[in-house]
Protein backbone atom coordinates (compact mmCIF):
# COMPACT_ATOMS: atom_id res chain seq x y z
CA UNK A 1 0.00 0.00 0.00
CA UNK A 2 2.77 2.46 0.99
CA UNK A 3 4.64 2.04 -2.28
CA UNK A 4 1.44 2.58 -4.28
CA UNK A 5 0.64 5.69 -2.24
CA UNK A 6 4.10 7.20 -2.79
CA UNK A 7 4.06 6.37 -6.50
CA UNK A 8 0.65 7.94 -7.15
CA UNK A 9 0.98 10.82 -4.65
CA UNK A 10 4.66 11.66 -4.17
CA UNK A 11 3.81 14.98 -2.45
CA UNK A 12 1.67 13.38 0.27
CA UNK A 13 3.91 12.18 3.10
CA UNK A 14 3.53 10.77 6.65
CA UNK A 15 4.54 13.14 9.46
CA UNK A 16 5.09 10.55 12.19
CA UNK A 17 6.45 7.01 12.64
CA UNK A 18 3.01 5.59 13.32
CA UNK A 19 1.88 6.95 9.95
CA UNK A 20 -1.34 8.31 11.39
CA UNK A 21 -0.81 11.85 10.07
CA UNK A 22 -0.35 12.52 6.36
CA UNK A 23 0.25 16.01 5.00
CA UNK A 24 1.04 17.40 1.57
CA UNK A 25 -0.52 17.71 -1.86
CA UNK A 26 -2.53 15.62 -4.28
CA UNK A 27 -2.46 16.43 -7.98
CA UNK A 28 -5.61 16.50 -10.12
CA UNK A 29 -5.61 17.75 -13.71
CA UNK A 30 -2.18 19.32 -13.21
CA UNK A 31 -3.36 21.28 -10.17
CA UNK A 32 -2.02 20.70 -6.66
CA UNK A 33 -4.31 20.75 -3.62
CA UNK A 34 -3.09 20.83 -0.02
CA UNK A 35 -4.67 18.47 2.50
CA UNK A 36 -4.00 16.70 5.80
CA UNK A 37 -5.43 13.32 6.83
CA UNK A 38 -5.56 12.30 10.51
CA UNK A 39 -5.99 8.60 11.30
CA UNK A 40 -6.90 7.21 14.76
CA UNK A 41 -4.21 5.19 16.62
CA UNK A 42 -5.74 1.90 15.42
CA UNK A 43 -5.60 3.31 11.81
CA UNK A 44 -9.27 2.48 11.27
CA UNK A 45 -10.23 4.61 8.29
CA UNK A 46 -13.85 4.95 9.38
CA UNK A 47 -12.78 7.46 12.04
CA UNK A 48 -10.29 9.36 9.87
CA UNK A 49 -10.49 13.15 9.60
CA UNK A 50 -9.78 15.25 6.54
CA UNK A 51 -8.50 18.86 6.60
CA UNK A 52 -8.48 20.78 3.30
CA UNK A 53 -7.03 24.01 1.93
CA UNK A 54 -9.60 26.65 1.00
CA UNK A 55 -9.36 25.84 -2.73
CA UNK A 56 -10.13 22.20 -2.00
CA UNK A 57 -13.03 23.15 0.29
CA UNK A 58 -14.37 25.40 -2.44
CA UNK A 59 -14.25 22.62 -5.03
CA UNK A 60 -15.78 20.03 -2.70
CA UNK A 61 -18.70 22.28 -1.80
CA UNK A 62 -21.82 20.23 -2.50
CA UNK A 63 -19.86 16.96 -2.46
CA UNK A 64 -19.29 16.85 1.32
CA UNK A 65 -21.73 13.97 1.89
CA UNK A 66 -19.97 11.89 -0.79
CA UNK A 67 -16.54 12.55 0.74
CA UNK A 68 -17.83 11.60 4.19
CA UNK A 69 -19.31 8.41 2.76
CA UNK A 70 -16.01 7.52 1.07
CA UNK A 71 -14.11 8.11 4.31
CA UNK A 72 -16.36 5.60 6.07
CA UNK A 73 -16.35 3.01 3.30
CA UNK A 74 -12.77 3.11 2.00
CA UNK A 75 -10.58 0.21 3.10
CA UNK A 76 -7.36 2.22 3.24
CA UNK A 77 -5.71 5.55 2.41
CA UNK A 78 -4.80 4.59 -1.15
CA UNK A 79 -8.38 3.73 -2.10
CA UNK A 80 -9.71 6.89 -0.41
CA UNK A 81 -7.25 9.17 -2.25
CA UNK A 82 -8.28 7.52 -5.51
CA UNK A 83 -11.96 8.17 -4.71
CA UNK A 84 -11.18 11.76 -3.69
CA UNK A 85 -9.38 12.43 -6.97
CA UNK A 86 -12.37 11.11 -8.91
CA UNK A 87 -14.68 13.50 -7.02
CA UNK A 88 -12.30 16.41 -7.67
CA UNK A 89 -12.16 15.66 -11.39
CA UNK A 90 -15.96 15.90 -11.53
CA UNK A 91 -15.84 19.12 -9.50
CA UNK A 92 -13.19 20.67 -11.70
CA UNK A 93 -15.12 19.83 -14.85
CA UNK A 94 -18.33 21.45 -13.59
CA UNK A 95 -16.78 24.33 -11.69
CA UNK A 96 -17.20 27.72 -13.35
CA UNK A 97 -13.73 28.91 -12.44
CA UNK A 98 -12.01 25.90 -13.95
CA UNK A 99 -12.37 26.72 -17.60
CA UNK A 100 -10.14 25.18 -20.23
CA UNK A 101 -7.00 27.13 -21.06
CA UNK A 102 -7.29 28.79 -24.48
CA UNK A 103 -4.89 27.67 -27.22
CA UNK A 104 -1.70 29.68 -27.92
CA UNK A 105 -3.42 31.31 -30.90
CA UNK A 106 -5.81 33.04 -28.48
CA UNK A 107 -2.96 34.89 -26.76
CA UNK A 108 -1.12 35.78 -29.96
CA UNK A 109 -4.38 37.11 -31.42
CA UNK A 110 -5.05 39.17 -28.29
CA UNK A 111 -1.53 40.67 -28.26
CA UNK A 112 -1.77 41.49 -31.97
CA UNK A 113 -5.12 43.25 -31.48
CA UNK A 114 -3.82 45.21 -28.48
CA UNK A 115 -0.78 46.38 -30.45
CA UNK A 116 -3.11 47.69 -33.17
CA UNK A 117 -5.40 49.35 -30.62
CA UNK A 118 -2.56 50.75 -28.51
CA UNK A 119 -1.44 49.53 -25.10
CA UNK A 120 -2.04 53.03 -23.72
CA UNK A 121 -5.80 52.40 -23.92
CA UNK A 122 -5.58 49.33 -21.66
CA UNK A 123 -6.55 50.12 -18.06
CA UNK A 124 -6.80 46.57 -16.73
CA UNK A 125 -6.49 42.92 -17.74
CA UNK A 126 -7.12 39.98 -15.43
CA UNK A 127 -4.71 37.12 -14.82
CA UNK A 128 -6.66 34.84 -17.21
CA UNK A 129 -6.46 37.40 -20.05
CA UNK A 130 -10.24 37.24 -20.39
CA UNK A 131 -11.46 40.54 -18.94
CA UNK A 132 -10.17 43.86 -20.26
CA UNK A 133 -11.01 47.43 -19.40
CA UNK A 134 -10.29 49.98 -22.12
CA UNK A 135 -10.34 53.73 -21.67
CA UNK A 136 -12.04 56.00 -24.16
CA UNK A 137 -12.22 59.77 -24.38
CA UNK A 138 -15.07 61.54 -26.14
CA UNK A 139 -14.72 64.75 -28.16
CA UNK A 140 -15.33 66.86 -25.05
CA UNK A 141 -12.58 65.19 -23.06
CA UNK A 142 -14.84 63.10 -20.83
CA UNK A 143 -13.25 59.82 -19.74
CA UNK A 144 -15.17 56.54 -20.15
CA UNK A 145 -14.40 52.84 -19.58
CA UNK A 146 -15.39 49.90 -21.79
CA UNK A 147 -15.29 46.49 -20.10
CA UNK A 148 -14.81 43.52 -22.46
CA UNK A 149 -15.09 39.86 -21.45
CA UNK A 150 -13.56 37.64 -24.11
CA UNK A 151 -14.70 34.09 -24.82
CA UNK A 152 -12.24 31.20 -25.09
CA UNK A 153 -12.90 30.95 -28.84
CA UNK A 154 -12.12 34.64 -29.48
CA UNK A 155 -12.54 36.06 -32.09
CA UNK A 156 -14.99 33.43 -33.35
CA UNK A 157 -17.33 34.15 -30.41
CA UNK A 158 -18.67 37.64 -29.65
CA UNK A 159 -17.35 39.11 -26.39
CA UNK A 160 -19.55 40.57 -23.65
CA UNK A 161 -19.31 44.37 -23.48
CA UNK A 162 -20.48 46.72 -20.77
CA UNK A 163 -20.09 50.40 -19.86
CA UNK A 164 -21.63 53.00 -17.56
CA UNK A 165 -24.09 54.51 -20.03
CA UNK A 166 -27.68 55.82 -19.78
CA UNK A 167 -28.71 53.54 -22.67
CA UNK A 168 -28.17 49.84 -23.44
CA UNK A 169 -24.81 49.17 -25.09
CA UNK A 170 -25.32 47.36 -28.41
CA UNK A 171 -22.14 46.33 -30.25
CA UNK A 172 -21.75 44.56 -33.59
CA UNK A 173 -19.31 41.64 -33.80
CA UNK A 174 -18.26 39.15 -36.49
CA UNK A 175 -15.47 36.54 -36.43
CA UNK A 176 -13.38 39.07 -38.37
CA UNK A 177 -13.91 41.88 -35.83
CA UNK A 178 -11.09 43.21 -33.63
CA UNK A 179 -10.77 45.07 -30.33
CA UNK A 180 -9.81 48.20 -32.25
CA UNK A 181 -13.09 48.07 -34.19
CA UNK A 182 -14.99 47.46 -30.95
CA UNK A 183 -13.32 50.51 -29.39
CA UNK A 184 -14.25 52.61 -32.45
CA UNK A 185 -17.89 51.51 -32.14
CA UNK A 186 -17.83 52.54 -28.48
CA UNK A 187 -16.52 56.00 -29.41
CA UNK A 188 -19.43 56.43 -31.86
CA UNK A 189 -21.89 55.51 -29.07
CA UNK A 190 -20.24 58.10 -26.82
CA UNK A 191 -20.51 60.79 -29.50
CA UNK A 192 -24.22 60.05 -29.91
CA UNK A 193 -24.66 60.88 -26.22
CA UNK A 194 -22.62 64.11 -26.24
CA UNK A 195 -25.68 66.35 -26.12
CA UNK A 196 -27.09 64.40 -23.16
CA UNK A 197 -23.88 64.82 -21.16
CA UNK A 198 -23.69 68.50 -22.12
CA UNK A 199 -27.15 68.98 -20.56
CA UNK A 200 -26.09 67.22 -17.35
CA UNK A 201 -22.80 69.13 -17.16
CA UNK A 202 -24.60 72.47 -17.42
CA UNK A 203 -27.09 71.52 -14.70
CA UNK A 204 -24.27 70.20 -12.52
CA UNK A 205 -22.14 73.34 -12.86
CA UNK A 206 -24.90 75.94 -12.53
CA UNK A 207 -27.17 74.47 -9.85
CA UNK A 208 -26.90 72.65 -6.53
CA UNK A 209 -27.50 68.93 -7.12
CA UNK A 210 -28.70 67.15 -3.99
CA UNK A 211 -29.86 64.06 -5.91
CA UNK A 212 -32.44 66.60 -7.11
CA UNK A 213 -31.98 70.19 -8.31
CA UNK A 214 -32.33 72.55 -5.37
CA UNK A 215 -34.84 75.39 -5.85
CA UNK A 216 -34.84 76.71 -2.29
CA UNK A 217 -34.68 75.54 1.29
CA UNK A 218 -36.58 72.22 1.45
CA UNK A 219 -37.79 72.64 -2.16
CA UNK A 220 -36.31 70.74 -5.10
CA UNK A 221 -37.14 69.28 -8.49
CA UNK A 222 -36.29 65.88 -9.93
CA UNK A 223 -35.63 65.95 -13.68
CA UNK A 224 -35.38 62.80 -15.83
CA UNK A 225 -33.64 63.69 -19.08
CA UNK A 226 -34.18 61.37 -22.07
CA UNK A 227 -30.65 60.34 -23.28
CA UNK A 228 -31.87 60.07 -26.88
CA UNK A 229 -33.75 63.40 -26.84
CA UNK A 230 -31.97 65.38 -24.11
CA UNK A 231 -33.37 68.80 -25.03
CA UNK A 232 -37.02 67.79 -25.05
CA UNK A 233 -39.24 68.53 -22.05
CA UNK A 234 -38.10 66.08 -19.33
CA UNK A 235 -40.26 64.38 -16.75
CA UNK A 236 -40.34 66.67 -13.70
CA UNK A 237 -41.29 65.96 -10.10
CA UNK A 238 -41.42 68.75 -7.51
CA UNK A 239 -40.75 68.04 -3.85
CA UNK A 240 -41.48 70.35 -0.96
CA UNK A 241 -44.21 71.97 1.11
CA UNK A 242 -47.53 72.26 -0.74
CA UNK A 243 -47.74 76.05 -0.38
CA UNK A 244 -44.43 76.29 -2.30
CA UNK A 245 -44.80 73.36 -4.69
CA UNK A 246 -48.36 74.10 -5.85
CA UNK A 247 -47.57 77.49 -7.49
CA UNK A 248 -44.50 75.96 -9.19
CA UNK A 249 -46.54 73.01 -10.42
CA UNK A 250 -49.19 75.38 -11.80
CA UNK A 251 -46.52 77.38 -13.66
CA UNK A 252 -45.03 74.19 -15.08
CA UNK A 253 -48.40 73.06 -16.42
CA UNK A 254 -49.30 76.51 -17.75
CA UNK A 255 -45.96 77.22 -19.45
CA UNK A 256 -45.15 73.84 -21.02
CA UNK A 257 -45.90 75.30 -24.44
CA UNK A 258 -42.97 77.71 -24.00
CA UNK A 259 -40.44 74.86 -24.01
CA UNK A 260 -37.92 75.47 -26.79
CA UNK A 261 -35.84 72.40 -27.86
CA UNK A 262 -33.24 74.75 -29.35
CA UNK A 263 -32.43 76.14 -25.89
CA UNK A 264 -30.76 74.35 -23.02
CA UNK A 265 -32.78 72.36 -20.48
CA UNK A 266 -31.71 74.65 -17.66
CA UNK A 267 -32.70 77.78 -19.60
CA UNK A 268 -36.10 76.24 -20.38
CA UNK A 269 -36.68 75.22 -16.76
CA UNK A 270 -35.99 78.81 -15.67
CA UNK A 271 -38.51 80.14 -18.20
CA UNK A 272 -41.21 77.55 -17.54
CA UNK A 273 -41.00 77.72 -13.73
CA UNK A 274 -40.28 81.48 -13.77
CA UNK A 275 -37.46 81.12 -11.24
CA UNK A 276 -33.69 81.46 -10.90
CA UNK A 277 -31.97 78.33 -9.61
CA UNK A 278 -29.54 78.76 -6.71
CA UNK A 279 -26.01 78.02 -7.94
CA UNK A 280 -22.61 77.39 -6.30
CA UNK A 281 -21.71 80.94 -7.34
CA UNK A 282 -24.57 82.51 -5.37
CA UNK A 283 -25.43 80.12 -2.53
CA UNK A 284 -23.70 77.81 -0.07
CA UNK A 285 -24.70 74.15 -0.02
CA UNK A 286 -25.55 74.47 3.67
CA UNK A 287 -28.39 76.83 2.67
CA UNK A 288 -30.43 73.82 1.61
CA UNK A 289 -31.80 71.41 4.20
CA UNK A 290 -32.54 68.04 2.61
CA UNK A 291 -31.94 65.58 5.46
CA UNK A 292 -34.80 63.97 7.35
CA UNK A 293 -35.55 65.93 10.50
CA UNK A 294 -35.86 62.70 12.51
CA UNK A 295 -33.07 60.36 11.39
CA UNK A 296 -30.82 63.15 10.02
CA UNK A 297 -29.99 61.25 6.84
CA UNK A 298 -31.03 61.73 3.23
CA UNK A 299 -31.37 58.11 2.17
CA UNK A 300 -33.31 55.56 4.18
CA UNK A 301 -32.76 52.45 2.07
CA UNK A 302 -34.38 53.62 -1.20
CA UNK A 303 -36.57 56.33 0.36
CA UNK A 304 -35.85 60.08 0.41
CA UNK A 305 -37.41 62.72 2.73
CA UNK A 306 -40.58 63.40 0.73
CA UNK A 307 -42.97 64.31 3.59
CA UNK A 308 -42.76 68.03 4.29
CA UNK A 309 -44.26 70.26 6.98
CA UNK A 310 -46.61 72.69 5.22
CA UNK A 311 -46.09 75.54 7.66
CA UNK A 312 -44.31 78.32 5.67
CA UNK A 313 -42.00 79.06 8.61
CA UNK A 314 -40.92 75.42 8.94
CA UNK A 315 -40.95 73.29 5.78
CA UNK A 316 -38.84 70.55 7.40
CA UNK A 317 -38.70 67.32 5.33
CA UNK A 318 -39.06 63.81 6.77
CA UNK A 319 -38.96 60.24 5.55
CA UNK A 320 -42.45 58.79 5.39
CA UNK A 321 -41.45 55.84 7.60
CA UNK A 322 -39.69 58.08 10.15
CA UNK A 323 -42.60 60.49 10.45
CA UNK A 324 -45.15 57.68 10.66
CA UNK A 325 -43.30 55.93 13.50
CA UNK A 326 -42.71 59.25 15.30
CA UNK A 327 -46.37 60.33 15.18
CA UNK A 328 -47.68 56.89 16.03
CA UNK A 329 -45.62 56.90 19.25
CA UNK A 330 -47.14 60.19 20.46
CA UNK A 331 -50.24 59.97 22.72
CA UNK A 332 -51.63 63.16 21.16
CA UNK A 333 -51.68 61.69 17.62
CA UNK A 334 -54.76 60.04 16.19
CA UNK A 335 -55.19 57.61 13.30
CA UNK A 336 -57.98 57.34 10.76
CA UNK A 337 -57.69 54.33 8.50
CA UNK A 338 -54.12 54.52 7.10
CA UNK A 339 -53.51 58.22 7.89
CA UNK A 340 -51.94 59.47 11.12
CA UNK A 341 -52.67 63.04 12.31
CA UNK A 342 -50.25 64.71 14.68
CA UNK A 343 -47.84 67.58 15.27
CA UNK A 344 -44.65 68.43 13.37
CA UNK A 345 -41.61 67.35 15.46
CA UNK A 346 -40.03 70.77 14.72
CA UNK A 347 -42.74 73.43 14.87
CA UNK A 348 -45.66 71.53 16.49
CA UNK A 349 -48.01 72.59 13.68
CA UNK A 350 -50.50 70.00 12.36
CA UNK A 351 -48.99 67.40 10.03
CA UNK A 352 -50.31 64.17 8.51
CA UNK A 353 -48.69 61.10 7.01
CA UNK A 354 -49.99 57.96 5.36
CA UNK A 355 -49.00 54.58 6.73
CA UNK A 356 -45.75 53.40 5.14
CA UNK A 357 -46.31 50.74 2.50
CA UNK A 358 -45.62 47.23 3.75
CA UNK A 359 -42.67 45.49 2.04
Amino acid sequence: MESSLVTDNPLLLPLNKEKTIYDGFITVQERDFRLRILLPPDRQFKRARLHCCWQLKHLLHGYEHIVKQRLQQSADLVSFILELKTILEVGLKSHRECRSIPPPEYYSQLISEMETLGWGKLLFIDTEFRTLRLKAEDSCGRQHVLTIKLKSKHPAEAPECSADLPVPLAMTWTPQSTLDQLHSQFLLVLESLTEFWDVLDEIDSKTWILERIAIGNNVSIKVEVDPRHPKMLPECCLLGAEHVVTPLRNKLNANMHLWNPDCSVLHNLRDVLEIEFPSPATHEKSSFSVECGICYSYRLEAAIPDQVCNDPRCGQPFHQACLYEWLRALPSSRQSFNVVFGECPYCSKPITVKMAAQK
